[in-house]
């Protein structure tokens, strides 16, 4: 009987496997595939990344930094409106070897972290939850028990909808390539030329140049991809699809299990990123949920909320104006560009005291 059972060792869930072990608990990670593939988000992170991973990590994981970004009301060619900083706004980092780094650092917190093992069935009984799982070159399924379980398994979540866990308000659907010549650029490309989302071009220093695009379903995503690849007149390889989900649903709590990371939405509405509030919400989780209590899983629910409930919402006011008319999207760029003196992970700061000073 393992104290907690993860589905899902992406950043969320290796995050919560490591803070768990760490706290003396029992925990069982399983991951369908292997660690870190397949590739399906974007390796543009906040500074704030280096936090999560070991000192020495930096050294492998590190690509290039960024100082602002080009927000364009068009293609390539299109008049560019620069928001900036002095300093560091964000890293590209390597997005697989997140995953790997993550995971290792929950191994070595004595978490049991288990590749090629598929979720195939949950189960929640009074007193535990068991999981029916097929393991990668074997026949038939094994069984596992838990007091609890970590639905981290992203946007798709198998432990969201075998317990019955409302959806996310919203998945969109993204895509994402790269072309290998270097680029060491320091801004990225941003064009709000999606309907209801956005493009961008992201420089990866001498790992190449990423390009990714997100819109609702039903949209011709792969189309709009090809239109924007076509325009920078690039040719990419690697080529990525996933879901994206927006908005998290208004329960992400049952009396056995809890959702962190993408399985609860838990992302930015404005751009889709979900690494640093995935890995926030798996903080809070192992600080809260006690796997032999199950009333703390009401802590849980209430604390992430509180911690990332202000953003989210700051978060889906920011992502209404890609959806606004061409005139005003211009009108707005051109009196906020400039320097600026926010947080990317944190809408909440358009409002501090650096950014209102930056801004008049």
């Amino acid at each position: 009987m393992y104290d907690f059972a993860v589905v899902g060792v992406g950043p969320a869930g290796a995050r919560f496997a490591r803070r768990a072990a760490e706290a003396g608990y029992d925990v069982l990670a399983l991951e369908k595939g292997t660690v870190g593939t397949p590739l399906a988000c974007s390796g543009h992170v906040s500074t704030d990344i280096w936090e999560y991973v070991p000192d020495e990590a930096r050294d492998h994981l590190f690509q290039n930094r960024i100082y602002g970004a080009d927000f364009h009301v068009g293609g390539p060619n299109s008049k560019a409106y620069p928001f900036y900083k002095q300093t560091e706004v964000s890293n590209v980092i390597d997005r697989v070897e997140l995953d790997r780094t993550l995971a290792d650092c929950a191994r070595e917190a004595g978490a049991d972290v288990r590749e090629g093992h598929t979720v195939t069935a949950i189960e929640e009984l009074d007193d535990r939850v068991e999981l029916t799982v097929s393991v990668a070159g074997e026949s038939g399924t094994v069984s596992f028990d838990a007091k609890m379980v970590a639905g981290c398994d992203g946007p798709t979540s198998r432990v969201r909808r075998s317990l019955d866990l409302p959806e996310p308000s919203e998945t969109l659907h993204g895509v994402l390539a790269f072309d290998p010549e270097p680029d060491h650029g320091d801004f990225v490309d941003v064009h709000l030329t999606v309907p209801r989302f956005f493009a961008w071009r992201i420089p990866r220093g001498d790992a190449g140049v990423e390009y990714g695009l997100a819109a609702p379903p039903g949209a011709e995503v792969n189309e709009m991809f090809d239109a924007l690849t076509d325009t920078y007149d690039v040719e990419t390889e690697h080529f990525c699809s996933g879901a994206i989900p927006i908005g998290p649903p208004a329960r992400t709590t049952t009396r056995r299990a809890f959702l962190v990371g993408d399985a609860a939405a838990q992302t930015k509405p404005f751009t889709g990123g979900g690494i640093l509030y995935g890995m926030t919400a798996a903080d809070i989780a192992a600080e809260t949920i006690d796997p032999d209590d199950p009333e703390s899983l009401s802590e849980y629910e209430s604390a992430w909320r509180d911690e990332l409930s202000t953003e989210i919402r700051l978060g889906h006011l920011v992502r209404k104006c890609y959806s606004f008319p061409e005139w005003l999207q211009h009108v707005g760029l051109r009196s906020l560009s400039g320097e600026i003196g926010v947080h990317m992970d944190k809408p909440s700061s358009f409002f501090s005291r650096e950014h209102l000073k930056k801004l008049f």
